[in-house]
C-alpha cells in the first residue's frame, strides 16, 4: 500500500467516494506517523486489535503485519472498495460495517485466538467517550486502548489535578485506566486537513482498582464535585454529609472551600468510603 496523498485521493476518485463530515473522517496518509503509533503502542503477534473506523485502511495495513489478526469496525458500507483495494492481500483482518456502538464485541472476539486484545483507532472527538465508555461498561476485556484524538479532547483525558483540563471524566477514566500521552499529531498528516492538532493517548488496563465500598456512590459524589467547576465542594455537595466530608480533607490539610479540581482521584475514593 502506498501512503500518499496523490495516490489516495486518486483511489477516491476511482471509487466515486466522498468524505462525509457527519463521520468526521479525516484519514491518515504519513507512513512515518503510522508506524511510530504501532511501536508506541507495543503491538506484537499475539495481539488481536480492534480498529474503530479503518478508513481507508492506512492504519490497519500496518497494524496487520505487526499483530496476530485486526477485526476492524467500519460504519460507513461506502468505504468498502477502497478497503477491498487497500487490503486485499490481508489475511488476518476482518472488516464488520456496523455501527461499533452497536456491536456485540464480546460475541464478535470468540472465534480468535489472542493473549491480549488491543484497541488501536484513530477516532472522530464526538465518538471518543462513548467508545471508551462501551468497553467499561460492556466489560469487555480490553487491555489497552490507544487511540489518536484532537488535542483539545486528549488533554482532559490525561489531565492531572490542579489543571485546568482536569473533570469528572478525567478521574472516572483514572479510576479504571492509567492514561498517558504518547505522541503529538500534526494536523498536516491528514486529509482534508483539520483545523486542529491531534495526539495519541493510551489507556492501559489498571488491574488492582481502587477499593471503592460503592461504585454508584463515588461516581456520583465526582460528577457532582464537578457540577459546577468553578465552586467549592461546600456548594457543589450541599446535599451530601458535610460534616464527613469536612473530616476527611482535615487529614489532607484542606477544608470544604476547596474545588474539585483540586482533589486527585484518592481522595474522592476517601470521601466516597467514609460517607458510605
Amino acid at each position: 500500500m502506498k501512503y500518499s496523498g496523490i495516490e489516495f485521493k486518486e483511489k477516491m476518485q476511482k471509487h466515486n467516494f466522498n468524505l462525509k463530515k457527519n463521520y468526521g473522517q479525516n484519514f491518515i496518509i504519513d507512513e512515518n506517523v503510522i508506524n511510530n503509533i504501532i511501536e508506541s503502542s507495543n503491538v506484537d503477534k499475539e495481539t488481536l486489535v480492534i480498529e474503530i473506523g479503518p478508513g481507508a485502511g492506512s492504519l490497519t495495513y500496518k497494524l496487520s503485519h505487526n499483530s496476530k489478526n485486526v477485526l476492524c469496525y467500519e460504519i460507513d458500507v461506502s468505504l468498502k472498495p477502497l478497503l477491498d483495494e487497500n487490503l486485499k492481500e490481508l489475511t488476518n483482518v476482518d472488516i464488520i460495517y456496523e455501527d461499533f456502538l452497536k456491536a456485540n464485541v464480546i460475541q464478535d472476539i470468540k472465534k480468535y485466538n489472542y493473549k491480549k486484545l488491543y484497541v488501536i483507532a484513530n477516532l472522530p472527538y464526538y465518538i471518543t467517550t462513548p467508545i471508551i465508555m462501551k468497553f467499561i461498561e460492556e466489560k469487555i476485556p480490553v487491555d489497552k486502548i490507544v487511540v489518536m484524538v484532537q488535542k483539545e479532547v486528549g488533554n482532559r483525558f490525561k489531565a492531572l489535578p490542579n489543571s485546568k483540563d482536569y473533570n469528572s471524566l478525567s478521574v472516572y477514566l483514572n479510576y479504571y485506566f492509567d492514561v498517558k500521552k504518547l505522541l503529538d499529531i500534526s494536523r498536516n498528516v491528514f486529509i482534508p486537513k483539520p483545523n486542529v492538532d491531534s495526539i495519541v493517548v493510551e489507556f492501559k488496563k489498571k488491574y488492582n482498582l481502587y477499593k471503592v465500598k460503592d461504585e454508584n456512590l463515588f461516581f456520583n459524589l465526582v460528577k457532582d464535585s464537578f457540577k459546577q467547576k468553578r465552586k467549592t465542594l461546600k456548594n457543589n455537595l450541599k446535599t451530601y454529609d458535610l460534616k464527613k466530608i469536612e473530616d476527611v480533607l482535615k487529614k489532607h490539610n484542606l477544608d470544604l472551600s476547596v474545588r474539585a479540581e483540586q482533589l486527585p482521584i484518592e481522595i474522592f475514593v476517601e470521601i466516597a468510603n467514609f460517607i458510605c
